[in-house]
């Protein structure tokens, strides 16, 4: 093991298993925007890897998702106004 990776970690007694924990302690604001800066660039990166969409392709999905939420919306309205009505005229005498 390289000097510089066992300079950042300690050990725990011989007694035990020797299971190598890494050293703790405070972060500074330099790697933390290093980190932010690596994250940022990451997420770049990953997007343009996406395969997006044509117009096309997302104006007819759209569309169909619309289509779909208004056909259930109008089934299950139409199911409630069923069922009330039955409830109504069968259990509340009405």
């Amino acid at each position: 093991m390289p000097s510089s990776k066992r300079a950042n970690t300690r050990r725990v007694s011989a007694s035990t298993k020797r299971m190598v924990v890494p050293a703790t302690g405070p972060v500074s604001s330099v790697r933390r925007f290093g980190t932010r800066f690596k994250f940022i660039s990451d997420t770049i990166a990953e997007m343009k890897k996406v395969t997006w969409l044509t117009r096309r392709e997302a104006i007819y999905l759209t569309g169909l998702v619309l289509l779909v939420a208004v056909s259930v919306g109008i089934v299950l309205g139409l199911l409630d106004l069923g069922l009330s009505e039955i409830v109504t005229r069968f259990l509340l005498g009405g």
